[in-house]
């Protein structure tokens, strides 16, 4: 028997069909659209809530499809300077300096495969900023469509996995920063100062998140400049030329890329809910290019940058003592203070802070998935969620900061995995069986029996995590796929192999699950 819920969400649905619906171009009227009026109107604790929020400018707003008249954010330099600040951060920095203590690789190398492994991760989540307009849905309730409405609680539960282990992970590095200029500054503090940092900014929503990483960028680009100047300066760069050639050399380009493609692609999964506010007729092309570019430059700019750095370990003592002791906090410690001295610890302290534009994204949409797995947590306020979310991240923060490294690159790596299944089935549903935009009724999102059954998507699901098992190569297993791909620690094609088996799985699939069931 259906829950009160789901009656609630078919009679819903109901409505569109007597007010009538413009399939073809794929444009809706607002009878679903909830208001931020309407989220107070009951005598409930859920309205109360609300209602207080509302007074202090916080966004009520939850995974509700938000109505035409209120997407009025029509500037759109925010789509991109949202996601240029948020990898103009320190975090992209340690990505490219994984290139020469982990993966042993030579600059060229490295920055070639952060060149084009970027390039390849990014083009979905600029696809999927696309969606937030034309329908004004966020992500994980854009995922319906294509997991179907109960098969998209488990991907909002990996969604919720990567938001909390990303925000952990980028803390931490913030957090190293801090103690890399003053020892006395315990991990745990800087740990703090962020998260609490965060919450403050997510806390009141879509608009102040906008308005902090329209500018978050811009000190940070300085020092990044800074450091780039008094590296170049020093004469430490080291090429690593000639290119190694040979099993092991493609073993470690293929790992290293993995890291990268997870960095890239992470934003992939939660791309929509920064463009929901944006009028339905906003030119797709220029949403696109905007998020394009937003995500391009600060992620090539900064790890470009970080591998340059990091290959001074390999001829510099003091770069390898920094290095070993505070990780890449000491990195950058030892490139900016003994030459700049207060004003060197002063550009630490910033970039350390820079984490904060790096971690909104992650915390606000945390409680957006949180928000999709039932209709209970759906009734508990989203600035609640980030509360939690917040809460949760820093308790593992904290004593995961001196296991950082090993932590950062099995993790990097898992999450690519999840995310190139995400985008296997959601890009073959698209284009394959939906063929583009015209195939969405957005009405139907609250409605169960006009979704996709799941089924196919969940067994895709599952398909493309055996590809990823055969494919991975990390320190704690290597698959067989993985072994044949490079020398002794094999090569990561992990990523490659879930998302061509799961959309392979998911083209057969699907055909049946839509001759069975009409849909």
């Amino acid at each position: 028997m259906p829950s009160p819920g789901i009656k609630r969400d078919e009679e819903k649905a109901k409505q569109w069909d007597s007010a009538g619906t413009d399939v073809e171009v794929g444009q809706v009227n607002d009878l679903d659209g909830a208001n931020s009026s309407t989220l107070t109107e009951e005598n409930s604790l859920y309205a109360k809530l609300q209602a207080f929020a509302g007074k202090y400018g916080v966004e009520q707003r939850g995974i509700e499809r938000v109505p035409d008249n209120e997407r009025t954010d029509t500037t759109m330099s925010q789509v991109g300077t949202l996601w240029l600040s948020a990898n103009m951060v320190v975090s992209s920095f340690a990505i490219g300096a994984l290139a020469v203590p982990i993966f042993d690789l030579g600059y060229v190398d490295s920055a070639l495969t952060i060149l084009f492994v970027n390039i390849l991760g990014i083009m979905p989540v600029c696809f999927f900023s696309t969606f937030g307009p034309r329908f004004g849905l966020r992500q994980m309730v854009l995922s319906r469509f294509f997991f179907g409405y109960y098969g998209v609680k488990l991907v909002a539960c990996f969604n919720i996995l990567a938001c909390v282990g990303w925000s952990a992970v980028n803390v931490i590095v913030g957090a190293q920063l801090i103690h890399a200029i003053n020892h006395d500054v315990p991990g745990y503090a800087g740990i703090l100062v962020i998260a609490f940092s965060t919450l403050f900014i997510c806390a009141f929503g879509y608009k102040l998140v906008h308005i902090y990483e329209r500018w978050s960028w811009i000190p940070s680009f300085i020092i990044f400049l800074v450091v780039l100047g008094v590296f170049a300066h020093s004469g430490n760069f080291h090429s690593g030329l000639p290119l190694a050639t040979g099993p092991a050399e493609a073993g470690a380009v293929l790992s290293f890329a993995a890291s990268v493609f997870g960095f890239a692609t992470g934003w992939a999964a939660y791309a929509a809910d920064y463009t929901v506010y944006q009028p339905a007729d906003s030119s797709r092309a220029s949403v696109f290019f905007w998020t394009f570019g937003g995500l391009f430059f600060p992620l090539v700019f900064t790890e470009l940058l970080g591998a340059a750095v990091a290959s001074a370990i390999t001829t510099n003592q003091a770069y390898s003592e920094a290095y070993s002791g505070s990780g890449v906090g000491g990195l950058l410690a030892q490139v900016l203070v003994p030459p700049l001295g207060r004003f060197g610890e002063f550009c630490i302290v910033v970039l350390a802070l820079s984490i904060i534009a790096n971690n909104c994204p992650n915390i606000y949409s945390v409680s957006l998935s949180l928000q999709v797995l039932a209709h209970a947590t759906e009734r508990v306020p989203r600035f609640v969620w980030t509360a939690v979310g917040t809460g949760v991240y820093i308790a593992i923060a904290i004593p995961g900061y001196d296991h950082f490294e090993s932590a950062l690159e099995n993790f990097l790596l898992l999450i690519g995995y999840w995310l190139a299944i995400y985008e296997g089935v959601s890009l073959t549903e698209h284009f394959v069986f939906r063929r583009g935009f015209k195939g969405y009724r957005p009405e139907d999102y609250v409605a169960p029996k006009r979704l996709p059954p799941g089924f196919a998507a969940i067994t895709a699901f599952l398909v493309g995590v055996a590809g990823a098992v055969l494919g991975t190569a990390q320190t704690w297993y290597t698959g067989p796929i993985g072994k044949l791909c490079g020398a002794d620690y094999g090569g990561d094609v992990g990523f490659e192999l879930a998302f061509s088996f799961t959309a392979v799985a998911y083209l057969a699939l699907r055909s049946l699950e839509t001759w069975h069931f009409g849909r």
